[in-house]
């Protein structure tokens, strides 16, 4: 029989062991990597002191390993596009989007054209797009492939493939602004807040590249936490997590997303990435 005082001992002994284990969170790769993770880093020392345990940012190379990550148990958090958090929660029962950005329910994407192809911005995409080369971002991106995958079978009642002669993905959303302004495609789709990043930066040269259209709005970016960490980091810890998203203040932490703020989430705010997704084919 188990006596008061080894039972105490035994809970202390299982609080510590998950107080030592570490946190881990990744994130999309829609941007260059070194800038990845120089801005996660940062957000890793802050989601320490507000949570108590050791917390770690890990990089991954593409969309679908940031999902196979999450779904793995690699990770407990993930920073997600609209797309790859609804692919991650429904690999991974019990996970939940918890927080996103307070611009992310009315994103939007911008195509972008070389100036080679005398296309100007307009209410819709040109006619004259068709035959031209085109690429999205990833192939998992929200921003970069769904929505505008969505939008121009809309309008124009083809798929990419058809109505372009060459189509490809470049892998992110800044080189897509690359591979845009150095004439390897004459047309693109990213995601609107790299453009303005990327332009502030002075990395967009608009004698080169400039946006024909951009797309109506929807939703997107979100933090998605596995559904098992109370069990492994104790009673409310998922809550703790959340409020320490909510309550990220620092402008120097939210202009790396770049957001102005975190705002709740919930998997139902997403439910028309999911329809969309599935009306395309991109899932099942």
């Amino acid at each position: 029989m188990i006596s008061k005082l080894s039972k105490t001992l035994l809970t202390l002994l299982l609080c510590s062991t998950a107080a030592a284990e570490t946190f881990v969170f990744t994130a999309i790769p829609d941007a260059d990597e070194t800038r990845l993770n120089a801005r996660f880093s940062k957000v890793a020392d802050y989601l320490e002191q507000q949570l108590g345990v050791a917390v770690k940012y890990v990089p991954v190379k593409s969309y679908a390993a940031a999902v196979s990550a999450f779904r793995n148990d690699q990770v407990q958090l993930a920073w997600f596009g609209g797309l790859t958090g609804v692919q991650a929660r429904r690999l991974t029962p019990g996970s939940a989007a918890i927080a996103q950005g307070a611009e992310d329910p009315e994103f939007k994407s911008y195509f972008i054209a070389h100036h080679s192809t005398g296309l100007i911005n307009g209410a819709q995409l040109s006619e004259n797009i068709k035959g031209m080369t085109f690429t999205f971002g990833s192939k998992s991106s929200t921003s970069g492939r769904l929505m505008p995958e969505y939008y121009l079978q809309q309008q124009f009642q083809q798929s990419p493939e058809q109505l372009f002669s060459r189509v490809g993905f470049s892998g992110n959303h800044s080189r897509t602004i690359a591979l845009v302004q150095s004439g390897s495609y004459q047309l693109g789709a990213l995601n609107y807040q790299v453009w303005l990043k990327e332009l502030a930066a002075g990395k967009v040269d608009l004698d080169k590249v400039s946006i024909i259209w951009t797309t109506p709005h929807y939703p997107d970016y979100q933090w998605t936490v596995r559904g098992d960490v109370d069990k492994r980091w104790g009673e409310g810890f998922k809550q703790k997590v959340k409020q320490a998203l909510l309550d990220m203040k620092n402008p120097e932490l939210l202009n790396a997303f770049p957001r102005k703020a975190f705002v709740p989430a919930s998997n139902k705010d997403y439910q028309a990435i999911e329809d969309t997704a599935r009306a395309i084919g991109l899932l099942d």
